[in-house]
């Protein structure tokens, strides 16, 4: 059995890299499902749980209202420039940290460098998901009870950790979608091929999974789409 939820989501910017252009950060137009599914999670998550993304459906600018008969593209880009550090700490040197060696460091002011990101503003989402029990859930769980800590939670605004879109800068506002239809925006597009999640059932060989998207009326379809790999 599964329970659905419909999460409508928020914020100023959103950073949603495409892996073919990690030089200089380029975002694709709409969240992507494992974005997605990283935020829900970061409001609850249990290893007994699966989120699955159902679809997603792009609203105007948070506060605004949807014309009926007006079709008007909302996703609005913005580029900038961001100091970032240039190397990443190695899992080798953490491991000898752990054993007693020196703690790992990087030197911000030596390791700087400037890159051009191209992101998107003034973001607004309606996430529809929804979860299954897998094997690792305990006998005393069920769903009804998973179902009641996913509203909590959603009704007092908590999470395990701050939810954002793509980057940690780019905080996420979130509530639970207030009931009854969603103003999807009157927009259609072929968004082409957008990373769909990453496949980790063998640890040493992690897989990307890719799907052709589509923004039909201001909804994209997610949940029975061909997965390429």
């Amino acid at each position: 059995m599964s329970y659905g939820l419909q999460v409508e989501v928020w914020g100023d910017y959103a950073l949603f890299t495409r892996p073919e252009l990690k030089s200089e950060r380029m975002s694709y137009e709409i969240i992507t499902p494992s974005a997605a599914r990283g935020l829900i999670e970061s409001i609850y998550w249990h290893p007994g749980l699966r989120i699955i993304i159902d679809r997603i459906y792009l609203l105007k600018k948070f506060g605004e209202e949807q014309n009926e008969n007006e079709e008007e593209n909302p996703i609005k880009f913005i580029n900038v420039r961001r100091n970032e550090v240039k190397s990443k700490v190695q899992a080798a040197k953490v491991k000898s940290m752990m054993l007693g060696g020196p703690a790992p460091m990087i030197v911000t002011s030596a390791d700087i460098q400037q890159r051009a990101s191209t992101l998107l503003c003034d973001v607004h989402y309606v996430i529809e998901a929804h979860f299954e029990m897998t094997e690792k859930a305990a006998p005393s769980d069920n769903e009804g009870k998973f179902k009641d800590m996913f509203r909590r939670r959603l009704e007092s605004g908590q999470a395990y950790s701050q939810p954002y879109f793509g980057c940690r800068e780019f905080p996420a506002h979130f509530r639970a979608w207030r009931g009854g239809r969603i103003p999807a925006v009157h927009y259609s597009k072929d968004l082409g091929i957008m990373l769909y999640d990453l496949d980790y059932s063998d640890p040493k060989n992690i897989q990307p999974m890719f799907f052709h998207a589509q923004l039909k009326n201001g909804v994209m379809q997610v949940s029975g789409e061909e997965v390429l790999r």
